[in-house]
């Protein structure tokens, strides 16, 4: 079977693991945007420590969960943000302003909603977290 995203499969395969209670999970094939992704949820305290496992091919990525992720997905097609519009979209895919993050992909790099507002850029959506 042809994979379309590879970035929504991983993060099914972690939501998936999670809601079954899995401590760890293997993702695979990983990519930089998968890093960066994993990256930005352990510094916002929603999995544990991940690890790259080059194995000469695709490569592999182990994550460990700690049970905090309710829930994770890619937005397809990745629509423009502007910098005014991201209260339009943290109330349309989170469940609350306070709770989950939205990620970006903008000029600056991948990062938060919180952060391209405090660094005043806008970008395309990438996916959630909550």
């Amino acid at each position: 079977m042809v994979r379309m995203s590879v970035l929504a499969d991983a993060l099914k395969t972690l939501s998936n693991a999670e809601k079954r209670g899995r401590r760890q999970v293997l993702l695979r094939p990983s990519s930089r945007v998968i890093l960066k992704f994993l990256s930005i949820l352990q510094t916002n305290g929603y999995i544990g420590e991940f690890e790259l496992i080059d194995d000469h091919r695709s490569g592999k990525i182990v994550v460990n969960l700690i049970g905090r992720l309710n829930k994770t997905g890619v937005i397809s097609p990745r629509f423009d943000v502007p910098l005014g519009s991201v209260e339009k979209w943290v109330g349309q895919l989170l469940p609350s302003r306070h709770a989950g993050l939205l990620i970006l992909t903008t000029s600056a790099g991948i990062m938060t909603h919180e952060e391209a507002r405090r660094r005043g850029t806008g970008g395309k959506l990438l996916g959630f977290a909550y």
